[in-house]
């Protein structure tokens, strides 16, 4: 996709919106909008295949944000994985000061979402194809140092065919407790997908918290509805508790002793366990028992991605030598910098020359005087 784009058309969508795209495209549609843009499909008759166009609109209006999209485009342009989003093209900007931002990646159809709330007949092999599908970007994630946050339905993209793909990583974090954004800790993972300790801990988190919204999902294929569905933190414990039980003492050991969370889960009244074959009368043994794996309150004694690829489960799907893992894990040095409007301009501006070289050409001069000479390397 790299390389000389020639001429370019515009597009006004919704009556609103200008979109800024090669002239050969053809459109198809809005596909949706959102807080951080709106996503238009278009066919490219010189490739015949069909792409999303993501523009972001004042990017760098809020830096927060800002630096988020970076962080999304940087790592996806680092994954190649079948069940991950991949980055096609940036378009480059027509000046080193620029406001929008356009991404393109792979179509897909639809989200898990949209497809657990529709009339589409989901029987356990979709259940299992779904959430295999997603455990095996995750293997690959993880393997790469990434924990992804935020896997909720409307992250994950689907296709007619059931293939699947995992998007926005603008929450991604690598592991560990070096967390030094404060504006993160709350903002992890939509609530109702949110694992205990990250309710109750915050700031620590480790890879077991997505194999917990795994869980979350594969619960809401089975069931179409979400399963734990918290108004705020407490109810979202208690949400929890009414399903698997007031934990034990043992349960509790990774709660260090004095922190408020203890107290905190005192204030839930005494939980029963319910037994998963009530919950959902439809799932299989095989099926409750990945429930099961995955939905542990002990982060530790959770299953890992690895270990739920070896459930009876996945046993039809579980194939080790397709399964690929990283080549090296992610520098997370990237991220290490606090947001300026003009840092992150450079810094997108460095990612959209990677796809088109040539703009270093034709802004020569500016690139010295903004400091983006020095990236472009």
């Amino acid at each position: 996709m790299s390389g000389t784009l020639g001429p370019f058309k515009e597009l006004v969508i919704d009556g609103k919106v200008k979109f800024k795209v090669p002239a050969h495209l053809e459109l198809i549609k809005k596909v949706g909008s959102g807080a951080y843009g709106t996503v238009v499909s278009f066919n490219d008759p010189k490739t015949g295949t069909k792409l999303a166009v993501k523009k972001i609109t004042d990017a760098f209006h809020d830096l927060i944000d800002g630096k988020r999209i970076l962080r999304e485009v940087r790592l996806l342009r680092s994954f190649r994985h079948d069940n991950i989003i991949s980055i096609l093209d940036m378009y480059p900007p027509e000046h080193p000061d620029f406001d929008d931002i356009y991404i393109v990646t792979d179509l897909m159809e639809t989200d898990l979402h949209r497809v657990i709330y529709s009339k589409q007949v989901l029987n356990d092999e979709h259940h299992q194809y779904f959430s295999y599908q997603i455990l095996r970007g995750l293997l690959y994630l993880h393997s790469a140092n990434v924990v992804h946050r935020d896997l909720k339905p409307a992250n994950i993209l689907v296709n007619k065919n059931c293939d699947l793909k995992i998007c926005d990583f603008g929450l991604a974090r690598g592991f560990g407790k070096e967390e030094d954004d404060p504006t993160l800790t709350d903002y992890v993972v939509t609530r109702w997908y949110r694992a205990p300790e990250v309710v109750l801990l915050a700031s620590e988190y480790t890879k077991s918290i997505d194999v917990w919204s795994v869980g979350c999902i594969l619960c809401e294929l089975i069931g179409r509805k979400p399963i734990f569905t918290g108004k705020d933190h407490l109810d979202q414990i208690k949400k929890i508790l009414a399903v698997i039980g007031t934990p034990s003492e043992e349960d509790l050991a990774w709660l260090p002793a004095k922190s408020p969370a203890r107290n905190f889960l005192k204030k839930v009244p005494p939980c029963v366990k319910q037994p998963w074959k009530t919950v959902y009368p439809k799932a299989t043994p095989a099926g409750i028992d990945a429930i099961e794996r995955m939905l542990t309150f002990h982060p530790e004694k959770r299953a890992t991605i690895q270990e739920c690829l070896l459930l009876s489960y996945y046993e039809t799907l579980h194939m080790p030598d397709d399964e690929p893992v990283a080549a090296s894990p992610v520098d997370w040095a990237f991220d290490k910098f606090t947001p300026t409007k003009r840092l992150l301009q450079n810094f997108v501006y460095a990612e959209c020359w990677r796809f088109h070289p040539e703009i270093a050409k034709r802004d020569g001069r500016l690139l010295t005087e903004r400091g983006i000479d020095s990236l472009l390397k």
